[in-house]
């Protein structure tokens, strides 16, 4: 099976996740034709939120999912932390309509089912791309030569290659060899709770974030209200099971979470036996190089990132952005100097949201009497607001065609 025809370059995407289907959609409208490989056999997510800040939601708006994305999501009024045990705001920043002013675009709450599922509708629709869903990759050269050998034995080839396909990615491996990613000796919880069960539990229509001693935990509505999606951090080194969709004891939950706030115990209690995961924190360093020949990564494949920034799929969008903006209008004989492109122009912000979000583990579970200067430097406007600006007002839609200096 080859690519789709009638396009100047073909392409192949490895992984149907939210990096993946993104960069699906964005080289097909900058004149790519595109198959997605995706091992699941239908597309789709485990039930957890995710946070769409700015500088994602530009990209995501550009390609034209502006109505469908706002249909499904919550608009948080700010940002906020606060003590894991008397519930003091330390530290506030807004949103809203704040945000959309400042940057240009909105900040969104969603369920990621909800955003993959937007994103594969439109490349659905799309005449140049192709969605090839429950084959398994079984091996791809490793000497640059874009193109896959699945479990059935069939091989695909096309111009270019690209592994958006997690952070255990077959693509990299090929690349550059097998390297376990690091255990953070953290594990976390997530879970969805209908909003109806926590009326009285103190929840604000803002992304919260508790701080405590070796925990912390951020919880927010999605899909337009409904639902209050939580994530709890705790230090833990005996557990390193990855998956997202392996189920914890809610008595654990509950008992790692004792002694907070009324509102945390009033979500940890209200969270369905049935429905409480649990998966451990992995990471990568960054990567040196993201690619060879024609073939390069996207996502967690080259930057896992973990969650204490919210940036995990905003980084994978903007990637999208950047690699579509680098190889619109590319020849063949110029793929390699445009994805060579692609990756100087996104390994530094890359890593610095990788070093940042490892930074924020540390800080949030700071212990007495460190939490306190944390909380004076956080309540004198240094903490997360400082941030913003460099985060939210990136515009991968112009750094991936601006031209080279």
């Amino acid at each position: 099976m080859t690519p789709k025809a009638g396009a100047s370059l073909t392409a192949l995407v490895v992984g149907g996740g939210v990096g993946g289907l993104t960069a699906a959609l964005a080289l097909a409208r900058a004149g790519l034709s595109v198959t997605v490989v995706e091992q699941a056999q239908a597309l789709g997510e485990v039930g957890a939120g995710l946070q769409v800040s700015p500088n994602a939601t530009r990209v995501l708006f550009s390609l034209g999912l502006e109505a469908e994305l706002s249909a499904l999501a919550f608009r948080p009024e700010a940002v906020e932390a606060r003590g894991w045990r008397n519930g003091r705001e330390i530290s506030r920043a807004p949103l809203g309509e704040s945000a959309r002013e400042r940057y240009g675009f909105p900040y969104f709450h969603m369920h990621r089912a909800d955003l993959v599922s937007v994103l594969e509708q439109a490349c659905g629709a799309e005449a140049g791309i192709a969605l090839l869903l429950g084959e398994t990759v079984a091996a791809c050269p490793g000497d640059g030569t874009p193109a896959l050998v699945l479990a059935s034995g069939e091989r695909l080839e096309a111009d270019i290659l690209v592994g958006a396909d997690g952070i255990r990615s077959v693509v990299r491996e090929a690349l550059f060899g097998p390297a376990a990613p690091r255990f953070t000796g953290q594990v976390a919880w997530r879970g969805l709770v209908p909003a109806e069960r926590l009326k009285d539990a103190g929840i604000r229509p803002v992304a919260s974030l508790w701080m405590g001693p070796g925990a912390h935990f951020v919880h927010y509505f999605v899909r337009g209200g409904t639902l209050v999606n939580f994530v709890g951090v705790v230090e833990r080194s005996d557990w390193r099971e990855e998956s997202w969709s392996s189920r914890g004891e809610a008595a654990d939950l509950r008992r790692d979470f004792a002694g907070w706030h009324p509102t945390v115990q009033g979500i940890v209690e209200a969270a369905p036996e049935d429905a409480c995961f649990r998966w451990a924190l992995f990471d990568r360093a960054p990567l040196p190089e993201w690619g060879r020949g024609a073939v390069t990564l996207l996502g967690d494949a080259c930057h896992p990132t973990l969650p204490f920034m919210a940036q995990g799929a905003c980084m994978a969008i903007e990637d999208a952005a950047v690699l579509a903006g680098c190889l619109a209008g590319c020849g063949r004989a110029g793929i390699p100097a445009a994805l060579s492109r692609y990756e100087d122009l996104r390994r530094p912000r890359t890593a610095g949201i990788q070093a940042g979000s490892r930074r924020n583990a540390t800080i949030y579970h700071l212990h007495a009497p460190f939490s306190w200067a944390r909380n004076l430097v956080m309540g004198a406007g240094l903490g997360m607001g400082a941030t913003m600006d460099g985060l939210y007002r990136y515009d991968a839609l112009a750094a991936g065609t601006r031209a080279p200096a």
